[in-house]
């Protein structure tokens, strides 16, 4: 299973953040879930029986979906912006 590198993590957080720094913003969280969320799918087509990583992925998942819920709230044209930005549906 290919992991999230320190690289790829920064280049989301440059990308999606107001600077380098920016890793609290919701959306490079919500970007940085994503990814994760993507690497894992791509493990579990593989590895159909993995469980426990299945399990995981629903979490994350979750967490993704509480964050946008946030945003949604807070800022909509920014939801909508990063959920097209991210090639997410709804």
């Amino acid at each position: 299973m290919s992991t999230l590198t320190p690289e790829r993590k920064q280049q989301i957080v440059e990308q999606f953040g107001a600077n380098p720094q920016d890793t609290g913003n919701t959306r490079v969280q919500v970007a940085l879930l994503t990814e994760r969320i993507n690497l894992l799918t791509e493990h579990l087509r593989t590895h159909k029986h993995d469980h426990h990583s299945r399990r995981g992925l629903l979490m994350l998942v979750g967490q993704r979906r509480n964050l946008l819920n946030y945003l949604e709230k807070k800022n909509l044209e920014g939801y909508r912006a990063l959920i097209k930005e991210l090639g997410l549906r709804k």
